[in-house]
Protein backbone atom coordinates (compact mmCIF):
# COMPACT_ATOMS: atom_id res chain seq x y z
CA UNK A 1 0.00 0.00 0.00
CA UNK A 2 1.32 3.44 -0.82
CA UNK A 3 1.49 6.51 1.39
CA UNK A 4 -1.30 8.16 -0.52
CA UNK A 5 -3.67 5.44 0.54
CA UNK A 6 -2.59 5.89 4.18
CA UNK A 7 -3.21 9.63 4.29
CA UNK A 8 -6.46 10.72 5.89
CA UNK A 9 -9.01 12.41 3.78
CA UNK A 10 -10.44 15.78 4.84
CA UNK A 11 -13.71 14.06 5.67
CA UNK A 12 -11.93 11.77 8.13
CA UNK A 13 -10.55 14.60 10.25
CA UNK A 14 -13.77 15.46 12.12
CA UNK A 15 -14.35 11.79 12.84
CA UNK A 16 -10.85 11.47 14.24
CA UNK A 17 -11.48 14.56 16.37
CA UNK A 18 -14.73 13.10 17.71
CA UNK A 19 -12.99 9.81 18.34
CA UNK A 20 -10.26 11.63 20.24
CA UNK A 21 -12.81 13.51 22.33
CA UNK A 22 -14.70 10.29 23.15
CA UNK A 23 -11.50 8.48 24.02
CA UNK A 24 -10.38 11.36 26.24
CA UNK A 25 -13.73 11.43 28.00
CA UNK A 26 -13.64 7.66 28.45
CA UNK A 27 -10.20 7.90 30.00
CA UNK A 28 -11.38 10.66 32.34
CA UNK A 29 -14.37 8.59 33.40
CA UNK A 30 -12.12 5.57 33.84
CA UNK A 31 -9.76 7.60 36.00
CA UNK A 32 -12.70 8.77 38.14
CA UNK A 33 -13.95 5.22 38.49
CA UNK A 34 -10.50 4.04 39.43
CA UNK A 35 -10.26 6.82 42.00
CA UNK A 36 -13.64 5.86 43.43
CA UNK A 37 -12.61 2.24 43.64
CA UNK A 38 -9.40 3.14 45.39
CA UNK A 39 -11.19 5.34 47.87
CA UNK A 40 -13.80 2.67 48.50
CA UNK A 41 -11.10 0.13 49.13
CA UNK A 42 -9.51 2.56 51.58
CA UNK A 43 -12.79 3.09 53.43
CA UNK A 44 -14.44 5.73 51.26
CA UNK A 45 -17.77 3.90 51.43
CA UNK A 46 -19.69 7.14 51.12
CA UNK A 47 -18.99 6.98 47.38
CA UNK A 48 -20.75 3.64 47.06
CA UNK A 49 -24.34 3.59 45.80
CA UNK A 50 -26.82 3.80 48.72
CA UNK A 51 -29.61 1.24 49.15
CA UNK A 52 -32.96 2.97 48.97
CA UNK A 53 -34.80 2.56 52.28
CA UNK A 54 -38.54 2.10 52.73
CA UNK A 55 -40.70 5.18 53.03
CA UNK A 56 -40.67 6.64 56.55
CA UNK A 57 -43.43 5.42 58.83
CA UNK A 58 -46.39 7.70 59.32
CA UNK A 59 -48.85 8.10 62.18
CA UNK A 60 -51.29 5.83 60.35
CA UNK A 61 -48.75 2.98 60.27
CA UNK A 62 -50.12 0.33 62.67
CA UNK A 63 -46.55 -0.83 63.40
CA UNK A 64 -45.84 2.57 64.89
CA UNK A 65 -49.03 3.49 66.74
CA UNK A 66 -52.77 3.00 66.67
CA UNK A 67 -54.15 4.29 63.36
CA UNK A 68 -57.22 5.41 65.30
CA UNK A 69 -57.11 8.26 67.79
CA UNK A 70 -58.88 7.76 71.12
CA UNK A 71 -60.19 10.58 73.27
CA UNK A 72 -59.04 9.32 76.68
CA UNK A 73 -56.60 10.72 79.23
CA UNK A 74 -53.18 9.49 80.36
CA UNK A 75 -52.47 8.84 84.03
CA UNK A 76 -49.88 7.00 86.09
CA UNK A 77 -49.95 5.63 89.63
CA UNK A 78 -47.49 6.97 92.19
CA UNK A 79 -46.17 3.43 92.78
CA UNK A 80 -44.21 3.74 89.52
CA UNK A 81 -42.10 6.50 91.10
CA UNK A 82 -39.33 6.07 93.71
CA UNK A 83 -41.53 7.78 96.31
CA UNK A 84 -40.81 8.62 99.07
CA UNK A 85 -37.26 7.24 99.27
CA UNK A 86 -35.69 9.09 96.34
CA UNK A 87 -38.33 11.60 95.21
CA UNK A 88 -40.77 13.69 97.18
CA UNK A 89 -44.39 14.16 96.13
CA UNK A 90 -43.80 17.47 94.38
CA UNK A 91 -40.96 16.00 92.31
CA UNK A 92 -43.20 13.10 91.29
CA UNK A 93 -45.96 15.42 90.14
CA UNK A 94 -43.48 17.54 88.21
CA UNK A 95 -41.99 14.49 86.52
CA UNK A 96 -45.44 13.19 85.52
CA UNK A 97 -46.23 16.58 84.02
CA UNK A 98 -42.93 16.77 82.10
CA UNK A 99 -43.48 13.27 80.75
CA UNK A 100 -46.81 14.33 79.26
CA UNK A 101 -49.38 12.80 81.63
CA UNK A 102 -52.76 14.40 82.13
CA UNK A 103 -53.11 13.04 85.65
CA UNK A 104 -51.50 11.04 88.43
CA UNK A 105 -53.15 8.59 90.82
CA UNK A 106 -52.07 9.00 94.44
CA UNK A 107 -51.89 6.31 97.13
CA UNK A 108 -53.21 6.55 100.67
CA UNK A 109 -51.14 4.77 103.32
CA UNK A 110 -50.38 5.03 107.04
CA UNK A 111 -47.23 7.15 107.00
CA UNK A 112 -46.73 9.52 104.07
CA UNK A 113 -48.28 12.67 102.56
CA UNK A 114 -51.67 11.00 102.12
CA UNK A 115 -52.37 9.23 105.39
CA UNK A 116 -54.39 9.55 108.61
CA UNK A 117 -51.63 11.90 109.79
CA UNK A 118 -52.84 14.53 107.28
CA UNK A 119 -56.06 16.53 107.36
CA UNK A 120 -58.07 18.88 105.17
CA UNK A 121 -55.40 21.59 105.31
CA UNK A 122 -52.64 19.26 104.07
CA UNK A 123 -54.82 17.73 101.36
CA UNK A 124 -55.88 21.13 100.09
CA UNK A 125 -52.22 22.14 99.93
CA UNK A 126 -51.52 19.08 97.77
CA UNK A 127 -54.41 20.08 95.52
CA UNK A 128 -52.95 23.59 95.12
CA UNK A 129 -49.52 22.13 94.37
CA UNK A 130 -50.98 19.90 91.63
CA UNK A 131 -52.86 22.86 90.17
CA UNK A 132 -49.70 24.97 90.15
CA UNK A 133 -47.78 22.20 88.38
CA UNK A 134 -50.67 21.71 85.97
CA UNK A 135 -51.52 18.06 86.52
CA UNK A 136 -54.79 16.47 87.63
CA UNK A 137 -55.16 13.90 90.42
CA UNK A 138 -57.01 11.10 88.66
CA UNK A 139 -57.97 9.15 91.78
CA UNK A 140 -56.97 7.67 95.12
CA UNK A 141 -55.75 4.11 95.58
CA UNK A 142 -54.57 2.16 98.64
CA UNK A 143 -52.98 -1.12 99.70
CA UNK A 144 -54.68 -0.82 103.07
CA UNK A 145 -57.58 -3.00 101.89
CA UNK A 146 -55.23 -6.01 102.19
CA UNK A 147 -54.08 -5.78 105.82
CA UNK A 148 -57.59 -4.59 106.75
CA UNK A 149 -60.02 -6.42 104.43
CA UNK A 150 -63.64 -5.31 104.55
CA UNK A 151 -64.64 -8.99 104.73
CA UNK A 152 -62.04 -10.22 107.25
CA UNK A 153 -62.93 -12.89 109.82
CA UNK A 154 -61.32 -10.58 112.35
CA UNK A 155 -63.99 -8.07 113.43
CA UNK A 156 -61.34 -5.54 114.51
CA UNK A 157 -59.70 -5.66 111.08
CA UNK A 158 -63.08 -5.24 109.38
CA UNK A 159 -63.85 -2.20 111.52
CA UNK A 160 -60.43 -0.69 110.85
CA UNK A 161 -60.87 -1.33 107.13
CA UNK A 162 -64.19 0.51 107.06
CA UNK A 163 -62.67 3.36 109.07
CA UNK A 164 -59.72 3.70 106.68
CA UNK A 165 -61.95 3.50 103.60
CA UNK A 166 -63.97 6.37 105.04
CA UNK A 167 -60.79 8.39 105.60
CA UNK A 168 -59.73 7.75 102.00
CA UNK A 169 -63.10 9.01 100.76
CA UNK A 170 -62.79 12.11 102.94
CA UNK A 171 -59.25 12.74 101.66
CA UNK A 172 -60.53 12.49 98.09
CA UNK A 173 -63.18 15.09 98.88
CA UNK A 174 -60.60 17.43 100.45
CA UNK A 175 -58.35 16.97 97.41
CA UNK A 176 -61.20 17.68 95.01
CA UNK A 177 -60.87 14.16 93.60
CA UNK A 178 -63.87 12.09 92.48
CA UNK A 179 -62.43 8.57 92.18
CA UNK A 180 -61.81 6.28 95.16
CA UNK A 181 -60.72 2.70 94.48
CA UNK A 182 -62.34 0.12 96.77
CA UNK A 183 -61.53 -3.57 97.21
CA UNK A 184 -64.81 -4.85 98.67
CA UNK A 185 -63.61 -8.16 100.09
CA UNK A 186 -61.40 -11.20 99.75
CA UNK A 187 -61.93 -14.92 100.02
CA UNK A 188 -58.17 -15.41 99.86
CA UNK A 189 -55.11 -13.14 99.80
CA UNK A 190 -52.23 -15.24 98.45
CA UNK A 191 -49.44 -12.78 99.30
CA UNK A 192 -50.42 -12.45 102.98
CA UNK A 193 -49.80 -15.15 105.56
CA UNK A 194 -51.96 -13.43 108.19
CA UNK A 195 -55.23 -13.72 106.25
CA UNK A 196 -57.62 -16.48 107.21
CA UNK A 197 -59.70 -17.66 104.20
CA UNK A 198 -63.29 -16.45 104.22
CA UNK A 199 -66.17 -18.59 102.84
CA UNK A 200 -67.56 -17.19 99.60
CA UNK A 201 -71.04 -16.48 100.88
CA UNK A 202 -69.71 -14.85 104.06
CA UNK A 203 -67.32 -12.72 102.02
CA UNK A 204 -70.18 -11.57 99.81
CA UNK A 205 -72.41 -10.67 102.75
CA UNK A 206 -69.69 -8.72 104.57
CA UNK A 207 -68.61 -6.90 101.41
CA UNK A 208 -72.16 -5.75 100.72
CA UNK A 209 -72.60 -4.56 104.29
CA UNK A 210 -69.34 -2.58 104.20
CA UNK A 211 -69.89 -0.92 100.83
CA UNK A 212 -73.48 -0.13 101.83
CA UNK A 213 -72.20 1.84 104.82
CA UNK A 214 -69.55 3.61 102.76
CA UNK A 215 -71.97 4.48 99.94
CA UNK A 216 -74.00 6.80 102.16
CA UNK A 217 -70.85 8.75 103.02
CA UNK A 218 -69.76 8.80 99.36
CA UNK A 219 -73.04 10.42 98.36
CA UNK A 220 -72.55 13.15 100.97
CA UNK A 221 -68.95 13.75 99.87
CA UNK A 222 -69.83 13.51 96.17
CA UNK A 223 -67.15 10.94 95.38
CA UNK A 224 -67.34 7.62 93.56
CA UNK A 225 -66.60 4.31 95.27
CA UNK A 226 -65.12 2.36 92.37
CA UNK A 227 -65.14 -1.40 92.97
CA UNK A 228 -62.01 -3.04 91.60
CA UNK A 229 -61.85 -6.48 90.01
CA UNK A 230 -58.94 -8.38 91.53
CA UNK A 231 -59.24 -12.11 90.66
CA UNK A 232 -56.38 -13.02 93.04
CA UNK A 233 -58.77 -12.43 95.95
CA UNK A 234 -61.29 -15.04 94.77
CA UNK A 235 -64.23 -12.60 94.75
CA UNK A 236 -66.23 -11.04 91.90
CA UNK A 237 -64.59 -13.32 89.37
CA UNK A 238 -66.74 -12.47 86.33
CA UNK A 239 -68.10 -9.24 84.86
CA UNK A 240 -71.63 -10.47 85.51
CA UNK A 241 -70.87 -10.87 89.23
CA UNK A 242 -69.32 -7.39 89.26
CA UNK A 243 -72.41 -5.90 87.62
CA UNK A 244 -74.76 -7.61 90.08
CA UNK A 245 -72.71 -6.35 93.04
CA UNK A 246 -72.51 -2.74 91.84
CA UNK A 247 -76.14 -2.56 90.70
CA UNK A 248 -77.41 -3.90 94.03
CA UNK A 249 -76.64 -0.59 95.77
CA UNK A 250 -78.78 1.41 93.35
CA UNK A 251 -76.43 4.34 93.83
CA UNK A 252 -74.73 6.46 91.16
CA UNK A 253 -71.80 6.73 93.56
CA UNK A 254 -70.94 3.02 93.42
CA UNK A 255 -69.19 2.27 90.14
CA UNK A 256 -66.44 0.05 88.71
CA UNK A 257 -62.69 0.48 88.71
CA UNK A 258 -61.65 -1.87 85.91
CA UNK A 259 -58.15 -3.36 86.01
CA UNK A 260 -56.97 -4.99 82.78
CA UNK A 261 -54.18 -7.03 84.36
CA UNK A 262 -55.92 -8.46 87.38
CA UNK A 263 -58.07 -10.85 85.35
CA UNK A 264 -55.54 -11.66 82.62
CA UNK A 265 -54.26 -14.92 84.07
CA UNK A 266 -57.21 -16.84 82.60
CA UNK A 267 -59.47 -14.15 81.10
CA UNK A 268 -59.31 -11.27 78.63
CA UNK A 269 -59.80 -7.58 79.36
CA UNK A 270 -61.53 -6.87 76.06
CA UNK A 271 -64.26 -9.40 76.99
CA UNK A 272 -65.10 -7.70 80.29
CA UNK A 273 -65.42 -4.14 78.98
CA UNK A 274 -68.60 -4.48 76.86
CA UNK A 275 -70.32 -6.28 79.74
CA UNK A 276 -69.33 -3.72 82.38
CA UNK A 277 -70.24 -0.93 79.98
CA UNK A 278 -71.10 2.48 81.43
CA UNK A 279 -70.43 1.28 84.97
CA UNK A 280 -66.69 1.80 84.36
CA UNK A 281 -65.68 4.99 86.14
CA UNK A 282 -61.90 4.57 86.26
CA UNK A 283 -59.28 2.18 84.89
CA UNK A 284 -55.93 0.61 85.69
CA UNK A 285 -53.80 -0.48 82.76
CA UNK A 286 -51.54 -3.30 83.93
CA UNK A 287 -49.54 -5.37 81.49
CA UNK A 288 -49.56 -9.16 81.93
CA UNK A 289 -48.03 -12.07 80.06
CA UNK A 290 -49.79 -15.39 79.63
CA UNK A 291 -46.43 -16.90 78.67
CA UNK A 292 -45.15 -16.76 82.24
CA UNK A 293 -45.76 -19.05 85.20
CA UNK A 294 -45.42 -16.51 88.02
CA UNK A 295 -48.89 -15.78 89.36
CA UNK A 296 -48.03 -13.04 91.82
CA UNK A 297 -47.71 -9.27 91.80
CA UNK A 298 -44.30 -9.80 90.19
CA UNK A 299 -45.93 -10.97 86.96
CA UNK A 300 -47.00 -7.48 85.90
CA UNK A 301 -44.82 -5.67 83.38
CA UNK A 302 -44.29 -2.31 81.70
CA UNK A 303 -46.90 -1.56 79.06
CA UNK A 304 -46.59 -3.41 75.71
CA UNK A 305 -44.19 -6.01 77.17
CA UNK A 306 -46.86 -8.69 77.52
CA UNK A 307 -49.70 -10.51 75.82
CA UNK A 308 -52.57 -8.04 76.36
CA UNK A 309 -54.47 -7.31 73.14
CA UNK A 310 -54.29 -3.54 73.53
CA UNK A 311 -55.89 -2.64 70.17
CA UNK A 312 -58.92 -4.76 71.15
CA UNK A 313 -58.99 -3.22 74.64
CA UNK A 314 -58.92 0.31 73.23
CA UNK A 315 -61.68 -0.45 70.74
CA UNK A 316 -63.82 -1.99 73.50
CA UNK A 317 -63.38 1.07 75.73
CA UNK A 318 -64.22 3.37 72.87
CA UNK A 319 -67.27 1.24 72.12
CA UNK A 320 -68.75 1.79 75.59
CA UNK A 321 -68.02 5.52 75.42
CA UNK A 322 -65.25 5.60 78.02
CA UNK A 323 -63.48 8.97 78.03
CA UNK A 324 -61.77 8.96 81.42
CA UNK A 325 -58.26 8.22 82.68
CA UNK A 326 -56.09 5.27 81.66
CA UNK A 327 -53.85 4.83 84.69
CA UNK A 328 -50.70 2.74 84.46
CA UNK A 329 -50.24 0.79 87.69
CA UNK A 330 -46.86 -0.76 88.44
CA UNK A 331 -45.23 -1.58 91.74
CA UNK A 332 -41.50 -1.42 91.02
CA UNK A 333 -39.82 1.86 90.10
CA UNK A 334 -36.67 1.28 88.10
CA UNK A 335 -33.64 0.92 90.38
CA UNK A 336 -31.48 3.00 88.06
CA UNK A 337 -32.71 6.11 86.19
CA UNK A 338 -36.33 5.75 87.40
CA UNK A 339 -37.49 8.54 85.09
CA UNK A 340 -37.09 6.06 82.23
CA UNK A 341 -40.15 4.04 83.28
CA UNK A 342 -42.29 7.18 83.46
CA UNK A 343 -41.29 8.43 80.01
CA UNK A 344 -41.52 4.94 78.53
CA UNK A 345 -45.08 4.59 79.85
CA UNK A 346 -46.09 7.96 78.46
CA UNK A 347 -44.75 6.97 75.05
CA UNK A 348 -46.54 3.61 75.16
CA UNK A 349 -49.86 5.26 76.05
CA UNK A 350 -49.39 7.76 73.21
CA UNK A 351 -49.02 4.87 70.78
CA UNK A 352 -52.04 3.06 72.20
CA UNK A 353 -54.12 6.23 72.02
CA UNK A 354 -53.00 7.09 68.48
CA UNK A 355 -51.51 10.35 69.75
CA UNK A 356 -47.96 9.91 68.53
CA UNK A 357 -46.52 12.92 66.75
Amino acid sequence: MNSQNNAPSPADVPNRSAQFDATSAFRQVSRRNALKSALAAAGGVALQPQITSAAPATASDARRASPKRYDMKKSINLWAFPYPDRMNLEECLQLAKRAGFDGIELNYDLDNDLSPKAGAKEFQAIRKMADRIGIAISGLCSFLFWPYPLSSNDAAKRARGIELAGKIAQAAHDLGVKNVLVVPGAVHIPWRTDHEPVPNDVCDRRAREAVGKLAAQAEQLDVYLNIENIFFNGYLMTPMEMNAFVDSFQSPHVRVHFDTGNISMFQHAEHWIPILGKRIQNIHFKEFTKKGTDYSLETFRPLLDGTTNWPAVMDALDGVGYRGYLTFEYFHPYLHYPEALVYQTSDSLNRMLGKLG
